[in-house]
């Protein structure tokens, strides 16, 4: 019998986000600081985007006047 492909995707998923799967981690700092560059490293991204578009953006949004 054939199975969905994404079974065993959600199979994962699940085991890897159960609350009682004990893990035994450990994070160091430089861990955290790498987590926090990619945090403000994506909100800049954003927001370059957002500047470089922002007058399409705000087309959509403008009434067009017609002649």
């Amino acid at each position: 019998m054939h199975r969905p492909a994404f079974i065993p995707f959600l199979c994962g998923f699940l085991l890897a986000f159960d609350p009682f799967l004990e893990v035994w981690a450990y994070l160091d700092p430089g861990t955290g600081s790498m987590i926090l560059q990619l945090l403000l490293g994506g909100i800049a991204g954003v927001a370059i985007v957002l500047k470089l578009y922002w007058q399409r953006f705000l087309s959509l949004f403008k009434k067009k006047s017609s002649k």
